[in-house]
């Protein structure tokens, strides 16, 4: 069963076949992609998508496909998964996020984060949630920040999927556990979520139309978070 997180503006939901191209462009997109080592190829979004899919099938969480409720558009992924090195800090759980730029500046990532960072605390149970970035990535770690993450100098690190002398490998890593994230929200209630048939949502063969009606009776028990 997929699981799906509705917010004020986004549904957070498995990723769908149509969702490749749209990744694709996003991947692509020097403002996007300013602090990764390179942008991808169609090929290497692609193999990004699937890995992404293979995560879920792994652990049951993931990176959601991030959609615009007001339109259906997609506009990017915001998530959790388990890093893929070693580290310090690891084993561990990241919450991470890309966004089209188009939808920059509208608060769209730290509103999905939030979804996120409490389902990982209040259904998966998690202790402890982290994220990392360049040291030069004001934009995600001013999202890191508004989700109540801290950031200590003696948590950074070399990334070590990166070469040595490489700009991009320095990172910083922010925190924050399950204590923390409780007594900050401890007036709201749990994220909602709403569970569908992977395969129903991922086939190929039904448009938009057939997909909102197939679950009109979940999203009409929908909750705002």
């Amino acid at each position: 069963m997929a699981v799906m997180l509705n917010t004020e503006r986004l549904l957070l939901r498995p990723w769908l076949e149509a969702d490749r191209e749209p990744f694709r462009r996003m991947n692509t997109d020097p403002r996007v992609m300013e602090f990764f080592p390179k942008m991808l190829s169609s090929e290497e979004s692609d193999q990004l998508f699937e890995r992404i899919q293979r995560h879920f099938d792994e652990h049951g969480f993931g990176f959601w496909a991030a959609e615009l409720r007001q339109d259906q558009s997609f506009v990017g992924f915001v998530g959790l998964a388990v890093p893929r090195f070693e580290a310090h800090f690891m084993p561990a759980v990241e919450i991470g996020w890309r966004l089209r730029a188009e939808a920059w500046g509208r608060g769209l990532a730290t509103e999905g984060a939030r979804a996120a960072l409490r389902y990982g605390f209040a259904t998966l149970g998690l202790d402890a949630i982290v994220s990392f970035t360049v040291p030069a990535n004001r934009r995600s770690r001013r999202v890191m920040e508004k989700l109540g993450m801290t950031h200590d100098e003696r948590d950074d690190f070399d990334h070590p999927l990166l070469p040595e002398g490489h700009s991009l490998r320095r990172h910083v890593l922010y925190r924050i556990d399950r204590r923390r994230h409780s007594s900050q929200h401890s007036a709201l209630p749990p994220p909602h979520s709403c569970r569908a048939s992977a395969a129903a949502i991922v086939s190929s063969t039904r448009n938009w139309y057939e997909f909102w009606r197939e679950f009109a009776g979940v999203w009409a028990r929908r909750i705002r978070l």
